[in-house]
């Protein structure tokens, strides 16, 4: 402790952003490890940037070991947190700094996604390593932000996944796991809207992991228009590929990015402005848009599929479920209560490196070892984001996912006698069926 270069220094976290289950660890880890081996006083700021942007040093707490040991496994935030981006305005930046130099604080470390890690990037390049500062002005501060997200769509090197995702796949398996034996049990299917609107590997992960029937997610489309016409005819074709199986049941999970994929003239163009009033609110941006995720969009499919079945013949019950709020602030698996003690304690560890003096940074670990990734490497200055990592469709991982489901396949279209039942079971004729579903199959 003696020989820390954060001896007696002042550490202050925040957490932004949605809530994502192992928060409370990483604030845990922060903590011990920066008041037992580093001799520092440590600050949570209560809401993320939220007081700070409205220049209040009262809505913070001093965190002890005794105050944090008991809930690194336990869900949601003992900080809260907020959405508030003081990034966007030089007026509320200005405050937060005045915050940060009035609290005397040395270090700064910030916890959640895109928006956050700019945030905490905006810090560093004003009051960090490299900045310049006159006479009275902020002094130095360290900064990094460890990413997190239960939709593992930051680019983290390959193969390391964002802390709360395992959690989310984890509940989220276990909950479709218990509505496909609904689903078996009263012979109709379920369509389940995973959250992850950048990228599918949530809804993959729950999906391969709970043997669904069909998984849809953005990426599998790769340049084809998404439209949602063709994903009801994709999950169509499952219904009646599963029919021929003798079995009337299923679960289908989609990522909710394929409403944005979809986009505002698709679902105009499928169902008219005044049938898309029935799914929520019509709200429009500034810009004239419409607010996408203000619609039920697991409604619109459900209905959607039975409009489709009906033209084709054919009549199915379906039930829609959204899957995603109630696994946010869930306790942590094991997974993700030991891997945000690592990021944690690795937070501290960068802050008291000479790297520290350097750079501001995101935290990540690489086969076992803590690898402090640049903010001018991560994220973009125009965007003001990180690229999304998406699902690597050409992977084995994804293929060995596709083999699991129940999809049509081109040997169900090929192939004449099965292409003759499967029509059989609709009012088209085989070429108008092959013509139809061929485009939904994945190659």
């Amino acid at each position: 402790m003696a020989n820390s270069p954060l001896n007696g220094k002042r550490l202050g976290i925040l957490v932004g952003g949605g809530p994502a289950p192992g928060i409370n660890g990483v604030i845990s880890s922060v903590t011990i490890e920066a008041i037992l081996n580093h001799g520092m006083e440590v600050i949570g700021f209560q809401n993320g940037f939220r007081h700070l942007v409205e220049g209040s040093t009262t809505k913070n707490r001093v965190l002890t070991v005794d105050a944090v040991a008991a809930s690194y496994h336990r869900g949601g935030s003992i900080l809260g947190t907020a959405r508030t981006n003081p990034a966007k305005d030089e007026k509320d930046m200005a405050k937060v700094l005045g915050v940060l130099k009035e609290m005397n604080i040395d270090c700064l470390v910030t916890i959640g996604g895109d928006d956050t890690a700019f945030s905490g990037s905006q810090v560093a390049k004003r009051v960090g390593p490299g900045a310049v500062r006159g006479p009275g002005e902020n002094k130095f501060l360290r900064v990094c932000h460890v990413p997190k997200t239960i939709d593992n769509d930051l680019p983290l090197p390959e193969g390391t996944p964002t802390f709360g995702f395992e959690t989310a796949r984890h509940l989220g398996t276990l909950t479709t796991r218990n509505l496909h034996a609904d689903a078996k049990t009263t012979g109709r299917w379920y369509v389940i809207i995973s959250m992850g609107r950048a990228a599918g590997h949530l809804a993959l992960g729950i999906g391969k992991s709970s043997a669904s029937t069909i998984t849809l997610i953005p990426e599998e489309f790769r340049d084809k228009s998404i439209t949602l016409e063709g994903i009801a005819d994709a999950i169509i074709g499952s219904i009646l590929k599963r029919k021929l199986q003798g079995k009337d049941y299923g679960v289908a999970v989609l990522a909710e990015g394929l409403i944005e994929s979809i986009g505002e003239k698709g679902l105009l163009s499928a169902l008219g402005e005044d049938e898309l009033k029935h799914y929520g609110r019509i709200e429009r941006d500034e810009h004239g848009h419409l607010r996408l995720g203000e619609l039920e969009f697991g409604r619109i499919v459900k209905d959607y599929l039975k409009k489709r079945l009906k033209e084709l013949g054919q009549k199915m019950d379906f039930i829609d479920k959204d899957l995603g709020y109630e696994l946010r602030s869930a306790d942590p698996i094991p997974f993700d209560a030991e891997y945000t003690r690592d990021l944690g304690y690795g937070a501290v560890k960068f802050l008291a490196s000479d790297l520290s003096s350097q750079y501001g940074a995101i935290i990540s670990f690489i086969d076992g070892r803590m690898v402090p990734l640049p903010f001018e490497q991560m994220i973009d200055p125009k965007t003001q984001r990180m690229r999304p990592r998406k699902v690597n469709v050409d992977s084995e991982s994804f293929k060995c996912a596709l083999r699991y489901m129940v999809r049509l396949e081109h040997a169900d279209l090929e192939e004449a006698a099965s292409l003759k039942a499967l029509s059989g079971l609709t009012n088209l004729s085989p070429e108008a069926f092959k013509a139809r579903f061929l485009p939904t199959i994945t190659e």
